[in-house]
Parts: structure tokens; C-alpha cells; sequence
């Protein structure tokens, strides 16, 4: 699983990759980037037909842990998606 730093994730989102937060809808209204796709890690079997295909996914979540079993649940079914190092909790320590 690939994983990317806050820093790279903002340039690769400026190029067209996708943020997608995968905590909870609780998580997820209390704190979340604009712009990003929600699809819980819960739902993510069902619902990753929302994903659009050709695009970088970028996994996001609180810290990291959940994010990266999304980043490497949608690479097995060939999304490039990669995993945001350190989760939100980094994204705001940098950004």
C-alpha cells in the first residue's frame, strides 16, 4: 500500500485527485476537508461505485489506520489509491 505525506496529497489534489474521507458520518460532521468524497470505511464495499475511476484516491481518516485498509481494499480492485500518512491529524498540522 502506497502511501503519500500531506504535503504530496495537497499537489496531487491540485492535479486532480480525489480525497476520500472514510470515518464515520459522526467523525465526518464534526471535522472534515472541503471537497472530499465521504464513504465510510463500513460502507465502502457497497458504495465504491461513487468512486470515479482514473483519478488518484487519496484515503483520508483521523490518523491514518483506517484509510490505509481503504487505500489497499480499493488497490485490489484496481483503483490507484494511496493512503494519507498521519490522517487528518497531519493534513492540519501541515495545511
Amino acid at each position: 500500500m502506497k502511501e503519500i505525506t500531506p504535503r504530496q496529497a495537497k499537489k496531487a489534489l491540485e492535479q486532480g485527485a480525489i480525497l476520500l474521507d472514510v470515518r464515520e458520518a459522526k467523525e465526518y460532521s464534526a471535522e472534515n476537508v472541503e471537497g472530499s468524497l465521504f464513504i465510510p470505511l463500513s460502507e465502502l464495499a457497497v458504495r465504491r461505485g461513487e468512486i470515479p475511476n482514473g483519478r488518484t484516491i487519496i484515503t483520508i481518516c483521523r490518523s491514518g489506520g483506517r484509510s490505509a485498509m481503504a487505500a489497499q481494499i480499493l488497490g485490489q480492485v484496481g483503483f490507484d489509491a494511496v493512503n494519507l500518512k498521519g490522517g487528518l491529524i497531519a493534513w492540519k498540522n501541515e495545511n
